[in-house]
């Protein structure tokens, strides 16, 4: 099946669901930052940006992948089933469902759709975020790589912006690390983008799995801290 691009006139859409003050309850969360800073692995600039490239090709590229298959029209309720087998971590699996959750009442504040309704409808304390990102870019009139590269870019994004809180680090060397990026970013969307097109032609079994073990366990042990910055 064809998976056609994003119209011009609807770019400005993607400004806004990728912008960092978009109400999704994103500045809450760390992605998983706060847990590497106090282990260790997490200290400067270019630890950032490594910290930052492991996550974009496991953890952001499933999210991608999610977000391409549902705005491609891939039935959200198996991506929210398949987001759920990809996510061994209870923490990360009840956090994905909470930014989900507040995804949707921004979504459905900003762009009206039956789709997103009968989302929130089927699953009443939130569907996997991603899943939910893809929904609400289909309901703006985006396209699967535009999903994708919203997706990605959030998956670097929170914890770049997480990092200048929790290090006092340079804003501009946070920006950099993203504008380092930017051709991986392309690169994962597109492999979402193919991903998806696989989905719709065959199951959502054609989806990435990606393993991040280390944030698997990281998000379990930050879990259980009595006091954090972060919710995530």
């Amino acid at each position: 099946m064809t998976i056609t691009t994003t119209a011009p006139a609807n770019r400005a859409a993607l400004l806004v669901l990728a912008d960092g003050r978009f109400p999704a309850g994103g500045h809450a969360h760390s992605g998983g930052a706060e847990a590497a800073v106090a282990a260790g692995r997490l200290y400067d600039a270019t630890s950032l940006e490594a910290f930052c490239r492991g996550r974009l090709d496991t953890a952001g590229l499933v999210a991608a992948a999610l977000a391409a298959a549902a705005a491609a029209g891939v039935d959200p309720l198996l991506l929210d089933e398949a987001a759920d087998a990809r996510t061994p971590s209870p923490a990360l699996r009840a956090t994905a469902r909470k930014l989900g959750r507040q995804m949707m009442r921004a979504a459905r504040a900003c762009w009206p759709s039956p789709v997103l309704d009968a989302l929130a409808a089927a699953r009443p304390r939130g569907a996997h975020q991603p899943v939910v990102l893809g929904v609400t870019a289909s309901a703006a009139g985006l396209g699967p790589l535009d999903a994708a590269h919203a997706a990605a870019y959030e998956a670097v994004s929170g914890p770049a912006t997480a990092a200048v809180r929790l290090l006092s680090l340079d804003p501009f060397d946070a920006t950099a690390v993203l504008a380092r990026l930017a051709p991986d970013l392309d690169r994962v969307a597109q492999q979402a983008v193919d991903s998806a097109r696989l989905a719709l032609d065959s199951d959502v079994d054609a989806l990435p799995a990606a393993s991040a073990p280390l944030l698997e366990i990281a998000a379990e042990r930050h879990a259980a801290w009595p006091v954090r910055l972060f919710a995530s």
